[in-house]
């Protein structure tokens, strides 16, 4: 027995030595040993990962039979390293930029295409690695002025457009896996909220998108409800989409030299160039120093030609954004497409320096082309001089989208996952209005949306611009209540002398907290349509809410604690954790066990 025993320990024993953990440091750096953030540290098999934060330096604990470590990130040549006994290893990525491409010739402005080259040094504009190491930043972020609580009595209607862009939740991203908590300005809830997929029913009958509310407790203050108000427009199947006129506008400057940068852009137009179907066609349109035409329009069956086109590609000289929109807007024109998908897509970090680059004059060039028919998706790449503020104007202002995407992976949802929602619109100019009841409501609060707020005759003017949703979208908009018969005050005017707002008879909606109107352009249409829904306290209310609603509240409490929101009651980085892990039942892609990471990582930052 004895014998048995001391062979049992002995087996035990080499089981434990060959599990035990070990704990590897170190540091990522480029050519410029600058250090590199996000790339992804992984062992042979696969058994433990990490990502380098900000400055490069990587944390990973592996077991005893890991052998090698593997370096590996977007538009970087991956490194394979044997650990053997070292507890530190630092390693060197190289650039996989292709030295002969298609550029401008800086002297003369001509953009060279085809199968022509010239071959140009990197531009030292802008410290050419200074996007993803290095203390040079210049981002720019509009200023968030929070909405606060309303009075029902005196303003009974919240009017607002709604927003489709998620720039802001995979730039938020970026900051914390670079072990940084974003500029609170960067935080703009609704796209937080809106870059989760929902699972809202689908639209029935000739109305574009489907209308879900729900009303519950507010998990972050119990004395308050949580109203949901949800849209879902239409999935339509990649093959029944109308055909697409697209061009390419990518910048090539020299701020654009990055790995984060020129050859994320390239994979992420791959991915795309690879969807596109034989009725598609591309065309690409380049600016660096001067504007100039790389390919020509070119049917989707030739993916082969307009892959060649991107590859040559390089980074150097000054911007000239403006210029290159001027031409994109041309070439999409010559190219238009009846009824089809006429879209600029533009890859950029909105560093405009040369020619039209002023809000307003860009401004005004993209009102007067979306008025043709040409939309504009705006697409934001690296960091350091990156100008949201400008990208995020533009993309609303084209009728388009707005996305940031900060890794490959995010160009795979972008481009694959949201192929529709992207490229096809179904409906212009959504504005929602709701009127609350003050039989049962106090206060409200809007979360988010501070800027797509509208007045209240907005709602009815078909000539104000609003948000437009893509094929398979989501709209989700939470607002916080202030329930009737609250000691809580509420900011309020004076009592009016000449009117009473809000006269009805109190019996006729005893049970309707509030009625949800939208307001929506069909394609092509000058005029609106209209839609109204009533939310009801006794169908709208449930005993358990749905994960809809813990979902969209979670990603809300995540925002305004990164804010640090006057308004975020009794938030906690714990009950948003586990809000987010009661809304995981479908969660096929990761992207809610991605965010209950970043959380976790917040709130070590914020300590």
């Amino acid at each position: 027995m004895k014998r048995i025993l001391i062979i049992f320990l002995l087996i035990t024993g080499i089981t434990i030595a060959a599990n035990a953990q070990r704990v590897i440091t170190g540091k990522v750096v480029d050519e410029m040993n600058a250090g590199i953030a996000g790339v992804l540290i992984t062992d042979e098999n696969k058994n433990a990962s990490t990502k380098s934060g900000y400055g490069g330096f990587y944390r990973i604990e592996l077991d005893s039979l890991a052998q090698k470590l593997i370096f590996s990130s977007p538009g970087l040549e991956t490194q394979t390293l044997t650990i053997g006994k070292n507890k530190q290893i630092n390693v060197t990525l190289h650039s996989k930029l292709i030295k002969d491409e298609v550029m401008m010739e800086r002297s003369s402005g001509i953009m060279i295409s085809g199968a022509k080259s010239i071959n140009m040094a990197f531009s030292s504009v802008a410290a050419p690695f200074a996007g993803y190491g290095g203390d040079f930043n210049t981002e720019d972020y509009s200023a968030i002025h929070e909405s606060g609580f309303r009075s029902v009595r005196l303003n009974p209607l919240s009017t607002f457009s709604i927003d489709v862009d998620n720039a802001s939740y995979s730039n938020i991203r970026r900051f914390i896996n670079m072990g940084q908590l974003p500029p609170a300005d960067a935080v703009r809830i609704e796209e937080m909220i809106n870059y989760f997929n929902y699972n809202y029913p689908e639209p029935e009958g000739e109305i574009p998108f489907s209308v879900s509310t729900e009303f519950n407790t507010c998990p972050w203050n119990e004395k308050h409800g949580l109203m949901l108000v949800a849209l879902k427009a239409k999935s339509i199947e990649k093959e029944n989409l109308p055909p697409s006129n697209l061009v390419f506008l990518l910048d090539v400057s020299g701020s654009m030299n990055a790995p984060n940068k020129l050859p994320l852009v390239k994979s992420a137009m791959k991915m795309l160039v690879n969807e596109l179907r034989p009725q598609d066609k591309v065309a690409i349109v380049v600016y660096a120093g001067a504007a100039g035409v790389v390919l020509e329009a070119t049917p989707g069956t030739n993916q082969k030609k307009i892959i060649d086109a991107l590859e040559n590609l390089n980074a150097g000289g000054s911007t000239a954004g403006g210029e290159g929109l001027q031409l994109a807007y041309k070439i999409a024109e010559e190219n238009m497409v009846e009824n089809g998908n006429n879209r600029i897509i533009l890859a950029t970090d909105g560093d405009f320096n040369v020619g039209p680059s002023s809000d307003a004059e860009l401004e005004h060039m993209v009102e007067k082309n979306r008025e043709k028919g040409v939309y504009l998706t705006v697409l934001g790449f690296g960091m350091g001089n990156y100008k949201d503020n400008k990208l995020e104007t533009i993309a609303d202002k084209g009728n388009g989208n707005y996305a940031y995407i900060d890794n490959i992976q995010e160009a795979r949802k972008v481009f694959i996952g949201e192929f529709g929602a992207t490229l096809f619109t179904l409906a212009n100019d959504v504005k929602i209005q709701v009127e609350f009841n003050p039989e049962k409501v106090k206060g409200y609060r809007l979360v988010g949306y501070e800027n797509r707020l509208l007045n209240e005759e907005d709602f009815k003017n078909d000539k104000k611009d609003a948000g437009e949703m893509g094929a398979g979208h989501t709209i989700t908009a939470l607002y916080e209540i202030i329930p009737a018969g609250s000691d809580e005050q509420v900011p309020e005017a004076e009592p009016l002398k000449y009117q009473e707002r809000n006269k009805q008879e109190k019996s006729n909606f005893k049970n309707e907290i509030a009625t949800v109107k939208i307001r929506y352009k069909t394609p092509g249409e000058q005029s609106s349509q209209l839609y109204t829904h009533t939310v009801d306290s006794g169908k709208n209310k449930t005993e358990m809410n749905s994960e809809n609603f813990k979902l969209a509240a979670a990603v809300a409490q995540f925002g305004m604690l990164l804010r640090d929101s006057e308004y975020k009651g009794s938030s906690s980085f714990e009950n948003t954790i586990g809000l987010a892990r009661q809304a995981m039942g479908n969660d096929e892609e990761g992207y809610i066990a991605e965010m209950i990471n970043l959380v976790k990582t917040a709130k070590t930052l914020m300590k």
